[in-house]
């Protein structure tokens, strides 16, 4: 009748630790009585036999198992083999013995033949199987490490292995296991191979005369000097580096250049080939064809020898001139032992260092800026002046506007008004002329962005205008066009008293006195009427003004601006009311009075 099957909880946790314990009800939430055993404790009650009089006996534990891959793990068997393989394309050798290293993996029963590597063999060597089961018979059977041992003939894939030596840890391995290990065998080797390096028996040297004594004397003995090939008659001729050897074999010369990096001539090291040259030849026909037929020794009186070549003598070989001005130790012991020379003090042939030229700089043709234009002149590549990145980065986007005015003896351009921008960044200045409608000047940029150097400043030496040199009242000359500032930004007078370490004195107190009257005129008006009442007066002066007759506003303005000759901003009332006059505003109104 029962329908609950499930267990209690006996995992739990305890201030972050994982404990166990012990069932509060059994299975299906049945009773559980305290005195109960578990199901452990009636196992050992089960199968525990006699005690004895010291406790009961300990069974020993049960071994581990160990899989055979692990058991196995890194441990291979290796055997020196050989095999025998045929040649029928050489007449020197029908066969050849190559030597190779048989592996066998115990983790997988896996085998692999590898054949060291031998430099310039011209075989190819290495790892002849790669590693894997190598079937034993047609009947699916595989090689075990029970069917390898010394001595023995291993067939794999049609090729026959003689197993020569083995190393101790396979030695000992087939031992442990029963199998008795047959003596080790020489490892044979290849006969062409050792035929190969046998030295050769030299010939020896005949007491009496023979006529290749001389070859088998001085055979591989060459006399080396060095020389100067000088070229300069020529037509883009040079002083050329050789090196003259003189072989006493058979009395032969060969010319060889030494050449430089990047010397700008052909690679060519052999200047003559080696060949016997004539020194004094046979007095012959003038209609004797010698440009066409070889040089034979009838032709030549004198061959040349050893003795015509000394440290500061000059040779002509086949029309070249040479000096010599050096040679090696073994020429100098050739000289001194068979013609008992002992001076060998070479001749200086480094040439004189050239005089420095000193660069020119052209004058300044008027394009771009002088540092700009003067990279053509250093380099065939030119490439743009270095700029102060530092402090591009500390002033970008600082600029200093002052208002300027052209001054020109044109009367049109009395009233035109400028803006100059100073970039703190590099130092540039652009100019821009504010549009005026109908006054019959186009605006827009006067001057792009550019250096503008100092009047009297040369082109070698500029001196460019900086932002010490902007007061208000002073000249800028800006390609024979001057201009007077006439007014500055606010931002002018914040940052130079933010700065006022940087700058003269006289700069910073023009740009103040010039700012003065401004902030005289802001603060009285600030301070002495009440805002509020300030914003309710003009809209009473507006709504007053749209009930008069229309009048023009823009003219109004500069009216305004021609009675402020010093530019402060503000007007006594007496000229504000004459103004008023001027365009008809009744200046007998409550409202004008205040204003």
């Amino acid at each position: 009748q029962k329908t609950s099957f499930h267990r209690p909880q006996t995992l739990d946790f305890k201030n972050g630790y994982a404990f166990s314990r012990l069932p509060r009800e059994g299975v299906g939430g049945d009773t559980l009585f305290a005195n109960q055993l578990s199901q452990d404790e009636l196992d050992d009650l089960c199968t525990k036999g006699a005690t004895l009089t010291y406790g009961q006996v300990k069974r020993p534990a049960p071994s581990r198992f160990t899989p055979a891959f692990v058991a196995y793990d890194k441990k291979v068997l290796k055997f020196d083999a050989y095999f025998m393989e045929e040649v029928a394309i050489s007449p020197e050798e029908h066969y050849r013995i190559r030597q190779v290293g048989l592996y066998y993996y115990l983790e997988d029963d896996s085998m692999c033949i590898i054949e060291p590597k031998v430099k310039n063999s011209g075989l190819l060597q290495g790892k002849l199987m790669r590693r894997h089961r190598v079937p034993k018979n047609e009947h699916g059977d595989y090689y075990h490490w029970k069917d390898l041992n010394l001595g023995i003939d291993l067939t794999i894939y049609g090729r026959t292995y003689r197993l020569v030596n083995c190393d101790s840890f396979t030695k000992v391995f087939l031992e442990s296991q029963g199998i008795v290990v047959n003596p080790p065998e020489e490892l044979v080797s290849d006969p062409y191979t050792e035929q190969r390096r046998t030295p050769v028996q030299k010939r020896v040297m005949p007491t009496s005369p023979d006529p290749f004594r001389q070859f088998l004397a001085y055979d591989t003995k060459v006399l080396r000097f060095y020389a100067i090939w000088d070229d300069t008659n020529c037509a883009f001729g040079d002083h050329h580096p050789c090196i003259i050897h003189y072989f006493l074999a058979d009395d032969t010369v060969e010319v060889r250049e030494v050449h430089k990096r990047n010397d700008g001539r052909d690679p060519f090291p052999v200047l003559m080939r080696r060949q016997r040259l004539p020194k004094i030849f046979v007095d012959k026909n003038k209609n004797f064809p010698s440009c066409v037929l070889e040089i034979t020794d009838h032709e030549v009186q004198e061959w040349y020898s050893p003795k015509d070549f000394a440290i500061g003598k000059t040779v002509t070989l086949l029309g070249r001139t040479f000096l010599i001005y050096d040679c090696d130790k073994f020429t100098q012991d050739f000289y001194r032992e068979k013609y008992g020379i002992t001076d060998f003090q070479p001749v200086n042939v480094d040439k004189k260092p050239l005089e420095k030229v000193p660069q020119v700089i052209p004058p300044y043709n008027g394009f771009g800026i002088p540092e700009d234009s003067l990279q053509n002149c250093l380099s065939l590549f030119p490439k743009p002046p270095r700029k102060d990145i530092i402090k591009m980065l500390e002033n970008n986007l600082k600029v200093l506007r002052y208002q300027v005015a052209l001054e020109s003896p044109v009367p049109e351009d009395k009233n035109r008004r400028f803006i100059l921008s100073y970039f703190l960044a590099d130092d540039t200045i652009s100019i821009y002329e504010p549009p005026v409608r109908n006054s019959g000047i186009t605006g827009g940029k006067y001057l792009r962005r550019t250096k503008v150097t100092k009047p009297g400043s040369t082109p070698e030496n500029p001196i460019y205008y900086q932002a010490s040199d902007f007061t208000i009242g002073s000249t800028i000359e800006v390609f024979g066009h001057r201009f007077i500032i006439t007014d500055a930004d606010e931002y002018v007078l914040n940052y130079l008293e933010r700065n006022a370490e940087c700058f003269p004195a006289a700069t910073v107190q023009s740009i103040r006195d010039h700012f003065l009257p401004r902030k005289v005129v802001v603060e009285t008006t600030s301070s002495g009427f009440p805002k509020k009442d300030l914003d309710d007066l003009i809209v009473e002066v507006q709504k007053e003004m749209k009930t008069q007759e229309p009048f023009n506003t823009r003219e109004f303005h500069e009216a305004f601006h021609h009675f402020d000759k010093e530019g402060s901003g503000f007007l006594d009332k007496a000229r504000f009311l004459t103004v008023c006059d001027r365009f008809n505003v009744p200046t007998s109104t409550i409202l004008l009075k205040k204003v």
